[in-house]
């Protein structure tokens, strides 16, 4: 029965959507208001019946309706709750239903809120969003049904939707013994949330493009969609940040390599739009204030929502093969097909309207220090980074099995070779663009402003020589060009507040939440350009100085590496509740002769496949992180080890920690004051007495 409930509620929801963007289209054209409202109601509608859909999956989840084959495939009687409920997107059938259903709602979502200030752009929304949404529900009721069940037919088992002439149902208990289980990989924590993140992140970024292709549909080429959706674009990019840093974590975990970025294609897939999605937001704000780069705007908004669905072709078609892609799947053709119609169309749409001279600037550019200037070159920078990332994840392998008859695929040493110049530049820019003012800056003013923050990067490199020991000339230009960004946003924060302190006379934490609670967009950005920082750095020190070892050690013998000292205590052999085996080396680690800590790295072995799973002792300064390499089944007095030393690597989470506050600080609401109301700024005489 939950099967039915859930393909005919699948299917309803494909209706729904074809059927608003029907009524949207011909409602905006005719201006017959009924049918968009009609339009509406059919796209509310497909939040519901989505929701019944997803809910009934995880039901049979929870209840082990191993009839069904996703449910078989993914889990088995020994899952965990925990796990059996976030199989859900454990695989293809049932990630895409999902996405589905966080797609209805972010549409639902985007409709209630803009509904009312702007109408005239909402019949072109509901036709976009909807259009979207049904090309995912159709590639679940088509190509990769989640509510498929298992039937004998003869002596063949076969996978279907309907119940076939003279099937009957499998045995439960043989269902139940064959049971494939989640995929090991997926069973840690941060890959658990990770992909969640992922999916709200990508169907995040298609309000703003809908937003903006509805402007171009409707001619309302105002500000208009970009003050509708300018949250929703910082939402989607603040989950796809997270989802960025969590699979990071997984891969630093789980992986056992010692390191957190490999420049796998799929890593990239998601990253390609973040960089995008970035450069939009930067960008929006100079049309914005100055009505410039409308064009511009509507070719970033284009490029991150077709970066979404291409890295979503990549990672599900079976284009790429990694660690991190799903299988070999159907699909592949009906999402290249719909990624390349989407993208001609909106392309198409933006020739007609520059070619009609609608998208003309406002302003023109005057000064190459003024804020406009440096954004562009900022975004300048960011699209560099996407052409060079994607070229050697997707241009050049497949342009060479295409043309060349082989696959060429260029390595993580091909990524550190040309990414490190470019992420300079922007860490540059990061450092001068908020010192710089709208429409002109002179370059003396410039240099007056980086005065302080240059001196707070010189003492931080002082600082980085004495505690890291390290005169690596290129380790201190990174550092430097990296925190001198970070300084900048902390000095523009003071300078702010301290203005405040002199107008006013308040008190500094009350004069910096003012700042935060009047104008939480720019020092947000600050506190997001912080973390950012923060993430550099600790990409440098865990980049540049990794140290590495590997030695076999017999129980009671020690390594000294690093000025830690690691001994080899026992080896365990066991049978976890789950049914796995763990092999683990028990471990104790020293410093200065001090016991610091008890380390187990193990190997967790499935069924399906065997878990290196390391041990790691962390604290601002390093991570000493140990791999559990081999021993002897016979005779595991003798193991061997592979060590790492990971300086500053918790920085690099500390610093998404922080970015994530930063961008919740610039989505919060901003309180209206009436103008009657609000604290007049005051100036101070030579006393430092405030007077009106």
């Amino acid at each position: 029965m939950l099967a039915e409930i859930g393909l005919v509620s699948t299917f309803l929801a494909l209706v729904a959507a074809l059927y608003a963007i029907v009524m949207a289209v011909y409602g905006g054209r005719t201006q017959r208001d009924a049918l968009v409202v009609s339009a509406r109601n059919a796209a509310f509608l497909t939040f519901p019946l989505l929701l019944l859909a997803t809910g009934v999956l995880v039901i049979a989840l929870i209840r082990g309706e191993y009839q069904m084959s996703y449910v078989w495939s993914v889990s088995d009687p020994n899952t965990q709750l925990f796990y059996r409920i976030t199989a859900l997107w454990g695989s293809q059938k049932g990630s895409i239903l999902f996405w589905c259903f966080l797609m209805s709602l972010f549409v639902a979502g985007a409709l209630v809120i803009n509904w009312r200030t702007h109408r005239r752009l909402m019949p072109y929304v509901i036709a976009y969003t909807m259009a979207t949404l049904a090309f995912f529900i159709a590639l679940v009721v088509f190509y990769e049904n989640p509510f498929t069940r298992w039937w004998i037919v003869g002596e063949e088992a076969v996978d279907t939707a309907l119940i076939p002439v003279g099937a009957v149902a499998p045995s439960a208990q043989r269902l139940a013994e064959t049971a494939n289980g989640l995929n090991p990989l997926l069973r840690h924590f941060g890959m658990i949330i990770h992909p969640p993140m992922l999916y709200l992140g990508f169907v995040g970024f298609t309000i703003p493009f809908a937003f903006a292709m509805a402007a171009l549909a409707s001619g309302d080429l105002s500000t208009n969609w970009i003050k509708a959706t300018r949250r929703w674009a910082l939402v989607a990019w603040l989950f796809l940040a997270l989802g960025l840093i969590l699979g990071g974590r997984w891969a630093y975990d789980v992986l056992g390599w010692g390191g957190y970025w490999g420049w796998d294609p799929v890593e990239n897939a998601a990253f390609l739009p973040w960089l995008i999605g970035t450069a939009f937001i930067h960008s929006v704000m100079i049309q914005e204030k100055r009505g410039m780069l409308k064009t511009w705007n509507m070719f970033l908004v284009i490029g991150t929502f077709s970066a979404v669905i291409f890295g979503t072709f990549a990672t599900r078609s079976g284009l790429i093969d990694s660690v991190h892609s799903f299988a070999r799947s159907e699909i592949g053709f009906p999402m290249f097909f719909f990624w390349a119609a989407i993208t001609v169309i909106s392309v198409g749409l933006i020739l007609y309207r520059w070619n009609r001279g609608e998208l003309k600037d406002d302003h023109p550019f005057v000064n190459i220090l003024s804020r406009e200037s440096l954004f562009v070159l900022n975004n300048v920078i960011f699209v560099l980074l996407f052409v060079a990332i994607f070229w050697g994840s997707f241009g050049a392998p497949v342009v060479s099995e295409l043309f060349l008859n082989e696959n060429i695929t260029l390595g993580r040493d091909y990524f550190l070779s040309v990414t490190p110049p470019l992420f300079v530049a922007l860490y540059v820019l990061m450092g001068i663009a908020p010192l710089s003012a709208w429409g002109a800056t002179s370059l003396r003013r410039l240099g007056r402003s980086l005065l302080v923050p240059l001196a707070l990067t010189a003492a931080f490199l002082v600082i980085i020589v004495i505690t890291q020991h390290t005169s690596d000339p290129g380790a201190l230009f990174g550092y430097g060009i990296v925190s001198l960004a970070g300084f900048v946003a902390l000095y523009e924060t003071y300078r702010g507040a301290s203005a405040r302190r002199k107008s006013i006379g308040e008190s500094w934490p009350r004069a910096v939440m003012a700042l935060f609670t009047r104008n939480r967009r720019r020092y947000g950005g600050y506190v997001v350009h912080l973390g950012i920082t923060i993430i550099g750095i600790g990409v440098i020190g865990s980049t540049l100085f990794q140290q590495e070892t590997q030695r076999t050690l017999a129980v009671g013998e020690s390594l000294d590496f690093g000025g830690y000292t690691l001994r080899y205590d026992n080896f365990t052999d066991a049978i976890a509740d789950d049914g796995r085996r763990m092999q683990i080396a028990d471990m104790t680690l020293i410093r200065d002769g001090q016991v610091l800590t008890t380390m187990r790295p193990r190997h967790d072995i499935y069924p399906t496949m065997p878990m290196t799973i390391a041990g790691a002792y962390s604290t601002l300064e390093n991570d000493f992180y140990v791999l559990l390499v081999g021993w002897e089944e016979t005779n595991a007095n003798s193991a061997t080890f592979k060590v790492y030393i990971n300086p500053l690597i918790n920085l690099v989470w500390w610093g998404g920690l922080i970015l994530i506050l930063g961008t919740l600080i610039g989505t919060w609401p901003t309180e209206t004051v009436p103008a009657a109301l609000r604290e007049p700024i005051q100036q101070t005489n030579g006393r430092g007495r405030a007077r009106a």
